[in-house]
């Protein structure tokens, strides 16, 4: 591994150790090979060939130089070993003796003979040793030193690189394995450092090899700390060239400059970080500085080792708690009775068939449950499950009206568990306001509450029932009442905020759905409240507003911080201001102008005979005047009998589908009076364009703003702009101001699209 040759820039390479213990090893298999084979040939010495042995399991001796080092220090033989008959030794050497011509010596020849052998052998030890120079042995006790100085030093923070025995420290013992005077266990072959383990530790050990394995094992399984914190997905396994990092921090991530990043919001957004990535003066330190640093000053590794265990035991108890946290809201609700245990195995098999998407079979079979067993809670409610999916796959409204129906005679029905009675009841609601039965739902939804008193949720969908039938007095009430028992619900806070706004208690309302917006409670999340809230803030004068814009365009609420309508077509053209050739109309335009004075005679007409066909403006959208007007299409139908008294006028659009034809538009005369001003606002969708014919414009003081371009009007022309944009009118001339307008299609929609978009 790298974590070798990282330390191998510093130290001398564990290779040199290695082949000195090879040679070592040869050297002493050749003696014990002289010391237990006699001698029994007459030949020449055998001293060259014995020292050439050593020379090349050495690599490292002249053979010029062997005999005169021998002679050197070969001791004078006595006259009486002289005596001995020439025996020769598997070193080389010929001793001689007394004795019979046979070569008997008997036993005093023999213990000397052996005598002899043995202290030939000791000098030939001493011969390689010394002047072989088989063992350095003071370049041994030097490196010996400077290792145990660096290892001191290592092995305080360090993981004990060399300590080859697993005992903690470097000592004796890991000297001779170093030196080769010991085997250390080797791996079989082909293993790869990875792999490397000693079997005679135990398996906290902190050899290099066990080491690598542990490292290597964590990064490549589950990352580091801080890649755990940073990365979604785990990283590709090391490989063996990969370096593997002594600490988390030291190694290179491929999100490092992704310490502080930016959100699709634009605000700013801290990671957590290691204490030491994170540099007070707002400049952030590249991985190359951070292991710079790391190894100018390295870290004791049982520190690094505590901090680590820390921050896994703080992510295990974490999650832990989530998942605690995550079961107690997911807590299975109890829908069997005593009775309904009993008959568990066949509810169940039905069960499974619903869940398994058979549903006709699943409603059979749960049918046939209710028939035996009639008083079963359990089975009816299955029975309305599976009723409910039926109508939802045939799109049967009838088929839906049976499972309502279920509902109900299963929450009915004696015995019946609270969790069982309550999930019927919530779900019967539920479809009952998918069928427009707002009445219906609401009675369900009062029962509930009646029976659970203290479920804030039920009273909160309680108020949303009363909101969706236009009750908002009803629905204030009952918000009243849940945030007097739990004042910080920022559920009732956001729809009670929205009450007191469409009361036009505009500073009232901001602190509710702001507080309730800041929640971030499940169903505070809509475009309503991002809307209402920047709204009332405008009328404050509060240029906050635009931060909540932002914050609902980047919610996906607005499709701009401009553009802020709630029911639209994704993909369409969005400018705020049109010419008539960009939107295809040209013919319609034409007309308009062509016969504007005959449509403002009419409208004239009509103001003079029956004012109060103007009716005021009632969208609360005006800060002071009058603003009054007269609509003949809206959502794509004539208005009552409102082209009675302006039929010219109505005939020559009836030809236009693409404005009568608009279910998302109107068709109206709007009259403004002298001193209005009508607040910043935008329309409700994005698939209109809306026309302004000028029919009587004073000369100076009325003017329309479209996001950050003002324009006026002109007698007899056309002006087109989309009115999903914010846009803002002011009338300070002295005399009323009469416009006509015309809603028609966004050009891009598509005649499916026209025919299918529901009315607005």
């Amino acid at each position: 591994m790298q974590r070798y040759r990282q330390y191998g820039a510093s130290y001398s390479s564990p290779s040199a150790p290695v082949e000195e213990a090879e040679a070592q090893e040869e050297e002493e298999e050749e003696e014990d090979e002289y010391a237990e084979e006699e001698v029994c040939e007459e030949e020449e010495p055998l001293v060259e060939e014995g020292v050439q042995d050593v020379v090349q399991g050495t690599g490292g001796v002249n053979k010029e130089e062997v005999p005169q080092r021998k002679e050197e220090v070969t001791p004078p033989v006595s006259e009486t070993e002289a005596k001995v008959p020439p025996v020769e030794s598997k070193n080389g050497k010929r001793t001689e003796g007394g004795g019979d011509a046979g070569g008997g010596g008997g036993p005093k020849y023999s213990m000397f003979t052996w005598f002899v052998v043995l202290a030939l052998l000791g000098v030939w030890s001493s011969v390689a040793v010394v002047y072989f120079d088989i063992v350095d042995y003071d370049s041994v006790i030097a490196r010996a030193k400077d290792f145990h100085m660096n290892f001191s030093q290592v092995l305080q923070g360090k993981l004990k690189a060399y300590d080859t025995d697993g005992d903690g420290d470097f000592d004796v013992e890991d000297a001779k394995v170093l030196l080769g005077l010991r085997e250390a266990e080797k791996p079989n072959v082909g293993d790869s450092p990875e792999k490397k383990t000693d079997v005679s530790q135990p398996a906290d050990a902190t050899s290099p090899e066990t080491w690598t394995t542990e490292e290597t094992r964590s990064v490549s399984g589950s990352q580091d700390v801080e890649s755990e914190i940073q990365a979604a997905v785990p990283l590709p396994p090391l490989v063996e060239e990969d370096f593997v990092p002594d600490d988390p921090r030291d190694s290179t991530h491929p999100y490092e400059d992704d310490v502080i990043t930016i959100d699709t919001m634009g605000v700013l957004l801290e990671e957590t970080l290691p204490e030491e990535s994170v540099v007070t003066s707002g400049q952030y330190l590249t991985s190359s500085k951070l292991s710079q640093e790391a190894a100018e000053k390295p870290e004791p590794e049982s520190e690094k080792l505590k901090e680590t265990e820390s921050i896994t035991e703080e992510t295990a108890e974490k999650q832990t708690q989530d998942k605690l946290q995550e079961k107690a809201k997911k807590k299975k609700p109890k829908l069997l009775n005593k009775f309904d245990k009993t008959i568990k195995a066949e509810i169940d098999a039905a069960e499974k068939l619903r869940k398994k998407g058979k549903v006709e079979e699943a409603l059979r079979v749960f049918e046939a449950l209710v028939q035996q067993y009639p008083q079963s809670p359990r089975a009816r409610y299955g029975k309305a499950q599976a009723e409910d999916d039926v109508a939802e796959k045939l799109r049967s409204n009838d088929m839906l009206q049976r499972a309502i129906n279920s509902y109900r005679e299963a929450a009915e029905l004696p015995d019946v568990t609270p969790d069982l009675l309550r999930a019927a009841l919530k779900r019967r609601a539920e479809r009952q306001q998918f069928l427009g039965r707002m009445r219906g739902s609401l009675a369900t939804l009062e029962k509930l509450v009646q029976i659970f008193p203290d479920d804030v949720s039920l009273k909160n969908d309680l108020g949303v029932s009363h909101l969706l039938l236009g009750d908002n007095k009803g629905a204030k009430k009952v918000y009243e009442e849940v945030l007097e028992a739990a004042p910080g619900n920022g559920f009732a806070k956001v729809h009670y905020g929205f009450i007191l706004k469409s009361e036009n208690k505009i500073a009232e309302s901001i602190p509710y759905l702001k507080e309730g917006l800041e929640s971030g409670e499940p169903g505070t999340d809509d475009g309503r409240f991002y809307f209402h809230l920047g709204d009332a803030l405008q009328r404050v004068g509060d240029d906050s507003a635009y931060h909540w814009y932002e914050l609902g365009h980047r919610r996906g609420h607005f499709a701009s911080v401009w553009q802020r309508s709630l029911y639209n077509v994704n993909g369409l053209k969005a400018q705020p201001w049109w010419t008539p050739t960009e939107t295809g109309y040209t013919d319609l335009v034409k007309t308009l102008e062509r016969n504007w004075r005959t449509i403002r005679d009419e409208a004239l007409a009509v103001m003079d005979q029956n004012t109060g066909l103007f009716v005021p403006e009632e969208e609360n959208l005006r800060e002071k005047g009058e603003w009054g007007q007269y609509t003949l299409w809206q959502q794509g139908r004539k208005d009552g009998n409102s082209c009675q008294g302006v039929q010219k006028t109505c005939s020559l659009l009836e030809r236009y589908t693409e404005a009568t034809g608009c279910k998302r538009g109107q068709i109206k005369f709007s009259v403004m009076q002298p001193g209005t001003h009508v607040w910043p606002h935008t329309g409700p969708t994005n698939c209109r364009l809306r026309m302004h014919l000028g029919l009587v414009i004073p000369k100076h003081g009325c003017r329309i703003r479209c996001t950050n371009q003002t324009r006026e009007w002109e007698e007899g022309k056309v002006l087109i702009f989309d009115d999903s944009f914010e846009h803002e009118v002011w009338q300070d001339a002295d005399s009323y101001r009469l416009i006509f307008i015309v809603d028609v299609w966004h050009p891009e929609l598509t005649k499916y699209q026209r025919q299918t978009l529901s009315a607005i």
